[in-house]
């Protein structure tokens, strides 16, 4: 067998890192480098499974030699090898594994970059474990109190929340996104946030929810002076007037138009219950007023 041959390699790395009477120690420097070049001469045959063990090997070697940062970009170049197996739980395994190395660096950056993509592999075959991915992403940097970075994994994490039709957990999240803004004094983004809140709550046909959520949102003083509220406000006086076509309206207006694609989308499709209901009870509390 040629020299390059990787299972040469291999053998030849793991003779390298067991101890006998004539080593004392492992030879872990050498062992990787052996290790290296063998995951990459399998990854170019397509042999992945291989190539998958050998950057395993590889970084427990760089973590027996105490470096975290190379151990973890063997570890993410492992992962992928799992992604091309289709083997969905190592995928999950790895990444985790990658980004609790990179931790050990001080890094939340690339910690939770690594677990967002895992969850992006992950969003259509195994979602839960894809929003759990990226709920842990966005915890990193807010810990680390780098919220604005953490905006594009938020909205992430309600995408697939919408896609799972989990749409409280959905609003939630947006919640979540818009008090990660306030904390960056990205007020815009903010009010952005409670807005589709909100409309996520009204595509769910939960007004009392959508209505509470209002109520709360605009004691907020950056919101009640937005755009968004207003929109808002304009939304709820036709969904109590049981009034479809002003609903449709507003549901499309430039203010909707400037959400992200995913609240567009189920904004468009507003209203989705019915809304007549709603002005009687609405009609009826008036009435009650009046006699009061």
């Amino acid at each position: 067998m040629a020299a390059s041959d990787p299972e040469k390699l291999m053998i030849k790395a793991d003779k390298l890192t067991k101890l006998s009477l004539t080593r004392w120690s492992a030879d872990w420097k050498s062992a990787i480098g052996l290790y290296e070049q063998a995951a990459n001469g399998f990854r170019l045959a397509k042999n992945y499974e291989k190539a998958k063990a050998a950057f395993e090997k590889a970084s427990r070697g760089q973590e027996m030699l105490s470096s975290p940062w190379d151990a973890a970009k063997h570890m993410e170049s492992a992962a992928a090898l799992a992604k091309e197996l289709s083997n969905w739980s190592e995928v999950a395994e790895f990444y985790r594994r990658a980004s609790e190395l990179y931790i050990e660096c001080g890094r939340s950056q690339p910690a939770s970059d690594a677990l967002a993509k895992g969850a992006r592999v992950l969003e259509d075959t195994a979602p839960d474990e894809a929003i759990r991915l990226y709920i842990d992403a966005c915890e990193i940097l807010e810990e680390d109190g780098k919220e604005q970075m953490a905006f594009d994994l938020y909205r992430a994490a309600t995408s697939v929340y919408i896609k799972l039709e989990k749409y409280d957990d959905a609003a939630t999240f947006l919640l979540r996104l818009g008090l990660a803004a306030d904390k960056c004094n990205a007020t815009h983004s903010q009010c952005k946030a409670y807005l589709s809140a909100i409309i996520v709550y009204l595509y769910a046909n939960d007004f009392k929810q959508a209505e509470k959520c209002y109520n709360d949102c605009c004691q907020i003083d950056a919101f009640f002076s937005s755009d968004q509220n207003r929109c808002a406000s304009k939304l709820f006086s036709a969904y109590t007037d049981g009034d479809v076509e002003e609903i449709k309206r507003v549901a499309q207006s430039s203010t909707v138009k400037n959400l992200d694609h995913m609240i567009i989308r189920l904004a468009k499709k507003l209203p989705t219950g019915e809304v007549s209901a709603l002005k009687a009870e609405h009609e009826e509390a008036l009435d009650e007023d009046d006699l009061t």
